[in-house]
């Protein structure tokens, strides 16, 4: 199973949306905290990347800032502070018209039940991606037709514009794990622990426990928990629960498979538990779920924890 594959299907649940933003002012904009994740493409000009708690980030043409579930955080001609920023305009704003200082593309999934996937949680609050034009010619041309298809369509609801997002997220995560993940380790290079959260990506529905867990990965089961904890940021039965949680979100939105075949499928043995852990997590039960279409998002609701962290240019 392909992590950044299973990534943009929990993403998926929420309704994407897009914008393009001509920044004409010399204040730049903030943009408030939100349940999702969502990036910004920068297109021209130069700009800052201004967080709560790290210093600013200089950002330019072809550079992408992947907010992974939702941070606070804004984009300024000029290094600024981030509560002296003024508030994105909400609604399906038309671009500013006259000369621009820099010019961004805003892509976002807005997820009206629950959190990020618990893949983008454990990533830094905003990673900026500067993608190589020779070598990574594919994220541009992307950028490009996003750009047309928004353009054409300012609400970012054209029928293209989901496949596109998609398409730019599976990119931005790619570079970002071949940089900070080498190996097959989806959180870590850690072998013992990378073997481990490889089995829970590929075989959710297995009846682990943190002692089949601690086999798999060679290591004492105290030492295994240990491990698992501090390197992945949460106990092993906890991301197994998240994990599963969020591939039957992705389920319940692109399949029509009974709720007890899903509940199956990600590892519960009885529909009433499947469900009981869905509600706890989604703050709806799973049949709710599937019938209410998360609301849409325009792309000036894009992004957003603290902490900045770039994947240099090759």
């Amino acid at each position: 199973m392909d992590l950044v594959g299973e990534v943009i299907r929990s993403v998926r649940v929420g309704r994407p949306g897009a914008r393009l933003v001509r920044q004409t002012g010399p204040r730049g904009v903030r943009f408030p905290a939100f349940e999702g994740s969502g990036f910004h493409i920068v297109l021209a000009g130069t700009c800052w990347l201004v967080s709560e708690h790290a210093g600013p980030v200089e950002l330019r043409p072809g550079d992408v800032v992947l907010a992974s579930a939702g941070a606070a955080h804004g984009l300024s001609p000029v290094p600024a502070r981030l509560g002296d920023l003024p508030m994105v305009a909400f609604g399906p704003h038309p671009p500013e018209q006259g000369p621009a200082r820099f010019e961004f593309l805003c892509g976002s999934y807005h997820l009206a039940h629950g959190a990020a996937p618990h893949y983008l949680r454990t990533l830094p609050a905003l990673v900026v991606v500067s993608p190589d034009r020779e070598r990574a010619p594919r994220l541009r041309a992307l950028a490009d037709l996003l750009r047309a298809e928004v353009a054409a369509s300012p609400a970012g609801d054209d029928a293209t514009v989901p496949a596109l997002l998609d398409l730019v997220l599976v990119h931005v995560l790619r570079q970002w794990r071949e940089e900070h993940e080498p190996g097959d380790g989806a959180l870590t290079d850690d072998p013992a622990i990378a073997t481990a959260l490889r089995e829970i990506h590929e075989r959710p529905a297995e009846p682990w426990t943190v002692e089949r867990l601690s086999r798999v990965a060679g290591l004492p089961r105290t030492s295994f928990a240990r491990r698992f904890t501090e390197l992945v940021g949460r106990p092993p039965m906890r991301y197994l629960t998240e994990w599963r949680l969020d591939r039957a979100a992705g389920l319940l939105r692109e399949t029509d498979a009974p709720l007890a075949t899903i509940a199956r499928q990600v590892g519960y043995a009885t529909e009433f538990a499947f469900s009981a852990a869905f509600r706890r997590a989604h703050g709806v039960p799973p049949g709710r779920f599937r019938r209410v279409p998360s609301p849409g998002m325009s792309g000036d609701d894009a992004p957003g924890r603290a902490g900045t962290v770039r994947a240099e240019r090759g």
